[in-house]
């Protein structure tokens, strides 16, 4: 069933002194480009860089009896679950695909799960994941599709929205939905007239095409500066397309020329090192795409980046990215 904001407050209940209460901060200079208060919710401080851990703990801690969990990831996710596997002294195999960053890989070894490399799509990884379900009896846990996850991620909207009640537009990075589904179903929850917009790479967005066809469709994965955001929503999907659907008030497409100028404009304005795909919503006020009418939150979902990719980028370096190159462009500040 999908979930509601009642299983939001029991997820923050679950979470609570461990994933929960990141910093929620002003960007001066973000603020200053869109004329409204911008602020920053730093879930890159997560134990394991990365919001996903609110989704994975509230799902382990659902798990009752089984040999171990798995799941596929473009990494953060693995990770959660991995973390909270660890947690609860159970196992964890974590199902990815060869387009994954070796530094992502690493990461999830190192919380003590094992690695399953899988085809070159998400779906590839996808399926690895079922065949363990099937034959070993693991526990799938979803990176979007399961209500526990949603639950679990929608913390982040209840705690922007209880630290600021007068936010009015939510700007949130859209991949498989279970981010964009729980923060849009808690703070419109909460307030109604708030404004969601989520936001993606214009190259394999899965659920915007989804959106834009009015149910679930597969879209080729290609690299990508925002790798989190990479993926398929699954052609069975029950929970999170529908929900982004229902409480998404627009979808909107970032190039990679711009993911790779928020990166830069996030690192040198703000100090901060985040992946590309959680910048797409710097990305889409600075591109002008989005225009923002009040005070404004995006998520900085993630930090587990490639860091040779990053300095590139930081350095003014080109990147190549399969057979594109996102042309390098020293930062020069808003002038």
């Amino acid at each position: 069933m999908r979930p509601v904001l009642a299983d939001v407050y029991a997820a923050a209940q679950v979470i609570a002194g461990i994933a929960d209460a990141t910093p929620l901060v002003p960007s001066p200079h973000m603020t200053d480009v869109a004329g409204q208060e911008f602020l920053l919710k730093l879930e890159n401080m997560q134990p394991i860089g990365a919001f996903k851990l609110r989704g994975a703990l509230n799902a382990v801690a659902g798990v009752k009896e089984a040999s171990g969990v798995t799941c596929c990831s473009t990494g953060n996710h693995g990770r959660g679950v991995a973390y909270a596997a660890r947690a609860r002294g159970i196992r964890a195999v974590i199902c990815m695909s060869e387009l994954v960053p070796q530094a992502k890989v690493d990461g999830i070894r190192a919380l003590g799960a094992e690695v399953r490399i899988a085809g070159r799509s998400q779906d590839d990884a996808q399926a690895e994941a079922q065949r363990l379900v099937a034959e070993e009896g693991l526990t799938e846990i979803s990176p979007f599709d399961d209500p526990r996850v949603i639950a679990g991620q929608g913390t982040i909207g209840l705690e922007i929205m209880a630290a600021r009640p007068d936010t009015e537009v939510l700007l949130v990075p859209l991949s498989g939905g279970g981010l964009a589904a729980g923060v849009a179903m808690a703070a419109k929850a909460i307030k109604p007239s708030i404004r969601v917009v989520g936001i993606s790479m214009d190259r394999g967005a899965a659920m915007y095409e989804s959106i834009r066809a009015g149910h679930p469709v597969e879209i080729e994965e290609v690299p990508s500066l925002a790798d989190s955001l990479g993926g398929g929503i699954g052609m069975q999907n029950r929970l999170s397309f529908p929900m982004c659907r229902d409480f998404l008030d627009e979808v909107v497409l970032v190039s990679e020329e711009e993911i790779y100028h928020a990166m830069q404009v996030l690192y040198y304005e703000d100090r901060i090192v985040a992946e590309g795909a959680c910048v797409v919503g710097l990305a889409a006020v600075l591109s002008g795409k989005v225009k923002v009418t009040g005070p404004t939150a995006t998520i900085v979902t993630g930090r587990n980046l490639d860091m040779e990719m990053f300095t590139r980028i930081v350095t003014g370096q080109d990147v190549k990215l399969g057979d594109v190159t996102v042309k390098g462009q020293p930062y020069r500040g808003r002038a």
